[in-house]
This record gives C-alpha cells, sequence and structure tokens, in this order.
C-alpha cells in the first residue's frame, strides 16, 4: 500500500501543537512501519530534524512539490499531486484537504474554536506577492464557494473544515471533546466515521530530570531564575495569556509570600498586544519574562525548574503541553473545561479561566500547599504513563490501513 501524508507541517522549523502531531506521527510510522510504502509530500525541502527521522528507513520517501503562490498549497499543487499521482490512502494531519483526492482520505481535526468564539482569532488577508494576485485569489476563492466565503483565514477555516467533513472518508479527532463539538456544530457531520485518536508526547524527552546543574544552566541561557510559575503555548487571547498577567497582578497585590515570577513560552499571535498592555498597565516589566520560541530539547529543563504550570486557556482540542508538565512531574493548575478533565482527570488543580480572581487563587494555592502538590504530581506522572506518541501512530495507522 502506497500512503501520502501532508508533511508540509511536520517540516517548519517553529513547532506548535499541529506541527508537532504532524512530526512526531511520521516519526512513529517510520519507526513501526517497515511493510507499507509512504509519500511525504513536503512544499519545500526536508528540514535536517524531519529527514533525520526517516532516514534507514527505505519504505518512506519525499517529494517537493513546487508551488508559485504564498497560499493554499494544500488545495492548488497537492490536489494537481493527486490528479497525477495519487497514494492509495491520503492522510492530512490537519483540517485542510486538496480538492482533489483518493476516497481513502484521512483528515484530523484539532478543534473548532472558531466556530464557538470567532472573537478568539484574527481574520487576516491571505498572503500574496502582491495586489493582484491577492484580488484573483480572493476572486476565485468567491467563485469557487458560490459567493459564501472569501480569502480571509476565519472563513478559510470555516470553508475546509466543513469540506473535510464532507469529503473525507475518515475524520479523526484528537479527543472526545473535539468530536462532540464537531457533532454539535455541523448537524450534517456523520458520527460514524469521526474517530477519537487522543495525541502524546515526546516521553523519551519530558521526563523528571534531577541534575540541577544543567537545568540551571539551561535556565541561564534563556534568562531564567527561579521561583517562577510556567506557562506554554502561543501568546494569544484565545490561550487567554492577558488574563494571566492580570491574575499575578492580583497575587503581587495581596500574597506577598509568592514569590514566582511568570514565564511565558512561545511566539506572538492574536492578542499579544494585550498582553504587552497588561505587563506594562501593572509594571510587570521585570516580574514576566518571555523568551519566545524555545528549542524543545531545552524545553523537558525549563519544565524541571518550575515551581508550577498553569494553563488558562479558553478553549483547546487537547492540551499537549498537560502531557508534558505531568510526565516531568511538575504540579498544575489549569481552566476548568471538559477536555482537560479529559485529559488529565484529576492530575490538575482546575479554576475558572473567566475569573481573574480564580486563576490568581490557584496559582497561590498550588505554590503553598505542599500536600496538594505531591498528591497532583503522583497524579499526573501516572495519567501521563498512559499516552504516547507510538499509541497514537499504532491507533492512527489502524485506521489508515482498515477500510
Amino acid at each position: 500500500m502506497v500512503i501520502g501524508i501532508d508533511a508540509s507541517r511536520a517540516n517548519r522549523p517553529h513547532k506548535t501543537g499541529t506541527e508537532w502531531y504532524s512530526f512526531y506521527l511520521i516519526k512513529s510510522l517510520a519507526a513501526l512501519d517497515k511493510t507499507n510504502k509512504y509519500r511525504l509530500y513536503l512544499n519545500s525541502q526536508p528540514q535536517p530534524e524531519l529527514a533525520a527521522v526517516i532516514s534507514g528507513n527505505p519504505n518512506f520517501s519525499f517529494k517537493v512539490l513546487g508551488w508559485s503562490f504564498h497560499s493554499f498549497w494544500t488545495l492548488g499543487r497537492l490536489s494537481l499531486e493527486m490528479l497525477i499521482a495519487r497514494p492509495d490512502v491520503l492522510f492530512i494531519p490537519a483540517h485542510t484537504m486538496p480538492f482533489f483526492s483518493p476516497r481513502k482520505t484521512i483528515n484530523t481535526i484539532h478543534d473548532i474554536a472558531f466556530v464557538r468564539e470567532q472573537n478568539l482569532y484574527r481574520s487576516r488577508q491571505v498572503k500574496a506577492s502582491g495586489y493582484v494576485s491577492r484580488h484573483l485569489i480572493n476572486f476565485s476563492v468567491k467563485l469557487l464557494t458560490w459567493g459564501k466565503y472569501h480569502s480571509e483565514s476565519v472563513d478559510y477555516l470555516y470553508w475546509s473544515t466543513a469540506f473535510a467533513l464532507r469529503h473525507a472518508g475518515k475524520i479523526i479527532t484528537v479527543s472526545n471533546f473535539t468530536k462532540q463539538e464537531i457533532i454539535s456544530l455541523y448537524p450534517k457531520a456523520k458520527a460514524e466515521k469521526i474517530k477519537v485518536i487522543h495525541n502524546g508526547f515526546n516521553n523519551s524527552l519530558y521526563r523528571p530530570i534531577d541534575d540541577i546543574d544543567k537545568i540551571k544552566a539551561v535556565l541561564s541561557r534563556y534568562g531564567l531564575t527561579q521561583p517562577y510559575f510556567l506557562y506554554v503555548g502561543r501568546l494569544e487571547k484565545k490561550k487567554n495569556t492577558p488574563m494571566l498577567i492580570e491574575a499575578l497582578a492580583i497575587l503581587r497585590e495581596n500574597e506577598t509570600s509568592v514569590k514566582e515570577k511568570l514565564v511565558l513560552i512561545g511566539d506572538a499571535s492574536f492578542g499579544y498586544d494585550e498582553v504587552k498592555y497588561a505587563i506594562d498597565d501593572f509594571n510587570l516589566e521585570n516580574e514576566v519574562i518571555m523568551p519566545g520560541w524555545v528549542n524543545e530539547e531545552d524545553l523537558p529543563y525549563i519544565f524541571n525548574g518550575a515551581s508550577a504550570f498553569i494553563f488558562p486557556s479558553r478553549h483547546e482540542g487537547f492540551g499537549i503541553p498537560l502531557l508534558q508538565a505531568m510526565a516531568c512531574g511538575v504540579p498544575i493548575a489549569a481552566s476548568d473545561l471538559p477536555v482537560f478533565r479529559e485529559v488529565a482527570e484529576t492530575a490538575v488543580l482546575y479554576f475558572d479561566y473567566r475569573s481573574k480572581n480564580a486563576v490568581a487563587s490557584a496559582m497561590k494555592t498550588i505554590a503553598t500547599d505542599i500536600a496538594l502538590r505531591q498528591e497532583l504530581i503522583a497524579a499526573g506522572r501516572q495519567r501521563a504513563a498512559q499516552f504516547s506518541w507510538e499509541k497514537c501512530a499504532r491507533e492512527t495507522l489502524q485506521e489508515i490501513t482498515n477500510w
């Protein structure tokens, strides 16, 4: 069997949730499957990191598909490839699928927060080389969708998700919560073709580390000093990062015994201006440290150095950083979201993400309640042991090969 995979996201140098999902699935499939042939479609030359994970696996190969435009590689160039030389099965590890694809096509839909809370997303113009090109793309999109959609990013999410639900042979979702969201908000979606396969994490990398000198060396490299609360994710409205800043301000005003600073790791995104404003408004310039995007090999040391992991998201499809924190033995305080309870169960101190006072109270509790911290750490390590990328890949391979 020839299995085609859209590996364009796995090939990005700065990876976050969907990109890591794509990367680690490919890595795990390369370790698991020595029988089927894999064709990894890319929009640029393979990065060394991606090339390394298939090295020595003759059943895996890259196919770089050149595309003159800045956008719509999947809809355009990958669609053309499917007309010319389609694989037996096509796997797209994100919501977008080509216009033309094999009957046996599988898409992964990670979350549909843009339907429930569109205000959490910036509607950006499509990337184009110039004014004429941009208007040509917008005209083409309107023509192909009978005037219902434009080429802005949020419209693209709406259209591509609905298209995938309608045309993919199977849909993978990363949580039961996301599956129920899809069924609720897309009444025409067929529940029987939606399969739930939980995400994993790199369990050889994220683990308790007792090398204090190495932890301090990594922290020093990023200008970090203990004690600190840790957040990992994009700095944006969807992740509720501005609220986390306000909670820290309350903590500083009312709880002088809590000395933890706040470390925010991740790239800036929609709502970052509110983060900066809150830091300036509450005079927290010396209390909030933002190293930006961090190399993954350094993250376990930063997790291990943290007093606690704080995850105040307003909406998630899964929440991989929860697994990383639990595996490192770091106590967690997080939003009381159904999906977080599905992932972490009782291993988290939950709070109402809509209340800055509730977030601040949880931060104080998890920093000072020694007995609770030990309970959460023990429960977290047990819960994290139930997830892995190998398990995710095995279940995904079963869906790919079982039609």
